[in-house]
């Protein structure tokens, strides 16, 4: 079967958020999520309303921020609903079921009641899905599991990829993709976002490896790019949002007349 468009696999999802960011991608034309690494509110805020038209996804780390405010969500999730993205904060939980459901749901992040997307490690087990479910399920949340990563050296790999991506089909009403470096599963439902993307680099100094939208959409198969420094660290991050997203959805749209790349 050929690859599926956005709103055809949007039809086989059950989960809400899956669904809204698929439609998404197709009414925007973008396969861009913006990581807003940033320490200040301020900055954060005028990030998301820059970039807003061009993404599809923004990705936070609200507990890095220096002057967090609850007020601030409030403001976050009105810029979402204006430019139409998804909230995701990169929390990347990684403990037991009992302990994650009150980092997800408590404190003072409350991050289950504004954060569309979360993501988690599978160390400890099934468990943690099972307690992260229990807070976002009602709430129509979806979870990413970390199934590789970008950086040199990390252990994610083998037998431990593919033990997410079993977890992710035992519980696909809840998990609705992976953060990966290239497509796990031929199942469509699933959503794959590969962080590690830059034009014009090809590392940093702690040990990030960069691959350019079309080694990671066109060749790996991937589904969305998450650009960071490309597009924080611009001098005018809105055009160099736009130049990424004109980028990820060229290498997406090359890649579907592509026979090798076509089959689900």
């Amino acid at each position: 079967m050929s690859r599926l468009c956005f709103s055809e696999r949007a039809k086989l999802c059950t989960n809400p958020t899956a669904k809204q960011l698929l439609h998404i991608m197709e009414n925007k034309k973008s396969n861009l999520c913006v990581a807003a690494d940033v320490l200040y509110q301020e900055e954060l805020l005028h990030l998301a309303e820059v970039t807003g038209p061009s993404i599809c996804v923004l990705k936070t780390h609200i507990d890095i921020l220096k002057d967090f405010s609850p007020d601030l969500l409030t403001k976050l999730q009105k810029i979402a609903d204006k430019h139409q993205f998804i909230l995701f904060e990169d929390r990347k939980f990684a403990d037991i079921g009992q302990t994650v459901k009150s980092q997800y749901h408590d404190g003072i992040y409350q991050i289950s009641s504004w954060a569309h997307l979360i993501n988690a490690h599978i160390l400890p087990g099934s468990g943690i899905i099972q307690g992260l479910q229990e807070v976002g399920m009602s709430r129509g949340r979806g979870l990413l599991l970390v199934a590789e990563m970008s950086s040199a050296g990390n252990l994610l790999h083998g037998s431990y990829t593919q033990a997410a991506v079993g977890m992710a089909h035992e519980y696909s009403d809840f998990v609705i993709g992976f953060i990966s470096q290239r497509k796990l599963t031929e199942n469509p439902k699933f959503l794959h976002l590969t962080p590690g993307v830059h034009i014009h680099n090809s590392g940093d100094p702690l040990g990030q490896q960069y691959n350019s939208p079309e080694q990671i959409i066109g060749k790996n198969g991937s589904d969305i790019i998450i650009v960071g420094r490309g597009i924080v660290q611009a001098k005018d991050p809105k055009a160099a949002a736009e130049i990424y997203r004109e980028a990820g959805w060229a290498a997406l749209e090359k890649s579907c007349r592509n026979p090798s790349l076509l089959q689900q």
